[in-house]
């Protein structure tokens, strides 16, 4: 293998994809900033549920939140004793998976033996027999022959290792690849997805508790589609714009909705910001000289209200970064100049 070229997978960068990583990359840089408050209100708690009961329903689990959320709590749940397995499993799962690497097949594997500990008789290990995936009574794809897949795993995870791709849309490939060569007997489906979500945790760990799986329960339908028709077409840009869709809905849901708190201090900000300013500019222009006071009382607060963005969110500390208004920062400068300076939007 030392004299082969690196594996490449076959995609696409569309102007679609490009766009949605964008609007991805800003939502998730606004929702970093309100981090804590998703904390206090508890998201964390009921994202991993929620996350738990879509990846688990897409493979036939009829258990319901509820019932996930009793057995977190150690409490006792009438079902079929394999679907409780499941979530067990994949509870285990998702509490220790970031510390795994995404790159590392043991680890990959360790994943797998967990998810799917006391489902089948080789959890943790590549099949080794054919397989194909059914729609109904149909096989819409016949997986590469068993003795390919330690080989086609191998370069797969080389290329996440290598890759310079940004990660949502090495995340959406990998899955994409993954679904395609189906190394496991069983559980290729949430593996698939628990993979994506550990690769998007270590670019953001914010993602370590955004429900992607929940949306993509809800799109079965197309998400099948989408893996259906990148397979037909070699080319995984269709499934690639069918997942980021879907993380970008993810990302924008949850972010916790309240009614914005224009303080003073945020108020003063907004009249002074002019298209896109620097922080030295806007402390300028403010005739600020405290950095930290600045940041704490007026640019964190503006930025958690959504009234302000980052011109450059995907990296919060670059030298070049700017700060403009948003949509949201404009109507209530406007409603402000038409009427008496509101308090809340």
């Amino acid at each position: 293998m030392s004299n082969q070229a690196p594996y490449q997978p076959p995609y696409t960068i569309t102007p679609a994809i490009v766009n949605l990583v964008a609007k991805i990359s800003e939502t998730v840089g606004r929702l970093s900033v309100l981090t804590d408050a998703a904390k206090v209100l508890r998201l964390r708690r009921i994202n991993r549920i929620r996350t738990i009961r879509g990846s688990l329903a897409i493979e036939g689990n009829t258990l319901s939140e509820e019932q996930i959320t009793a057995i977190l709590d150690g409490k006792l749940v009438i079902a079929p004793p394999r679907e409780i397995q499941e979530v067990r499993n994949a509870i285990t799962a998702y509490n220790c998976f970031e510390q795994w690497r995404p790159e590392t097949e043991a680890e990959l594997l360790d994943a797998h033996r967990i998810l799917m500990a006391g489902l089948i008789d080789n959890a943790g290990a590549y099949r080794r027999s054919g397989v194909g995936v059914m729609a109904g009574g149909q096989v819409i794809h016949m997986a590469p022959p068993a003795d390919r897949v330690p080989v086609l795993m191998h370069d797969l995870l080389q290329w996440i290792d290598a890759s310079d791709q940004h990660p949502l849309i090495t995340s959406s490939v990998f899955h994409y690849e993954f679904e395609f060569i189906h190394p496991f007997a069983d559980g290729n489906g949430r593996m698939g997805r628990l993979w994506q979500t550990l690769i998007l945790t270590r670019w953001n760990s914010l993602f370590s508790d955004i429900p992607v799986e929940s949306l993509v329960h809800e799109h079965q339908a197309e998400y099948y589609q989408a893996l259906q028709e990148s397979t037909e077409q070699t080319d995984s840009m269709f499934f690639i714009e069918f997942m980021l869709k879907m993380i970008l809905d993810a990302v924008s849901s949850a972010t916790p909705q309240v009614a914005p708190q224009v303080t003073p201090q945020v108020k003063r900000l907004l009249a002074v910001i002019d298209k896109e300013m620097t922080r030295e500019e806007l402390q300028s222009a403010l005739d600020l000289q405290d950095r930290k006071s600045f940041r704490e009382r007026y640019l964190k607060p503006s930025l958690a209200e959504g009234l302000i963005e980052m011109t450059i969110p995907e990296k919060p500390n670059s030298r070049l970064q700017k700060y403009r208004l948003t949509d949201k920062g404009q109507r209530w400068l406007q409603g402000r100049n038409s009427k008496e300076a509101p308090t809340s939007v």
